[in-house]
């Protein structure tokens, strides 16, 4: 039985599509591991502590989530963490092709570790990270899109 999830990303900012995601793999699995990248390739907003800071935040009514870093190949991190399962989000059909390339490498390197692609709800389906961190940028409001805290947060990066 696969009782550990991974839900891995860069969560700059992490928005109401992810907590739907974190919300229902928290409700399947025993334990879900939110992994918040240290290294990625796109420029951050926040600091790898700012977002796991947030992320706690947003985390801490789950029992059963913890929050984490890593700085590492998510296989080798999964296996660390004896997690069977990869959590994905796909929003849309643009998603797929991406996520589906790293879901067939991960599965070469670590062939005992299964991906498992969830949607959030509709509602949340055309939320990005990216999307938000453009609107509060410019001075829109976000709140519609991220947790409470993590719009004060933004609120606050942005102020001045």
């Amino acid at each position: 039985m696969r009782t550990t999830a991974v839900y891995a990303g860069t969560f700059d900012p992490i928005t109401l599509g992810h907590l739907d995601l974190i919300e229902r793999s928290a409700d399947i699995f025993e334990r879900v591991v939110l992994a918040v990248a240290q290294a990625t390739p796109k420029t951050t907003l926040f600091s790898v502590e700012e977002r796991a800071a947030m992320a706690r935040e947003v985390t801490a009514q789950f029992a059963n989530v913890e929050v984490d870093t890593f700085n590492e190949l998510l296989v080798k991190y999964a296996r660390s963490k004896e997690a069977g399962i990869l959590i994905r989000g796909l929003r849309a059909y643009s998603d797929f092709e991406y996520e589906f390339q790293m879901a067939l490498t991960n599965r070469k390197l670590e062939p005992e570790i299964e991906t498992l692609f969830m949607m959030p709800k509709e509602i949340h389906s055309y939320v990005s990270s990216s999307t938000v961190r453009e609107v509060a940028q410019l001075g829109g409001d976000t709140s519609d899109f991220v947790p409470a805290v993590v719009q004060t947060h933004l609120t606050a990066k942005f102020a001045g």
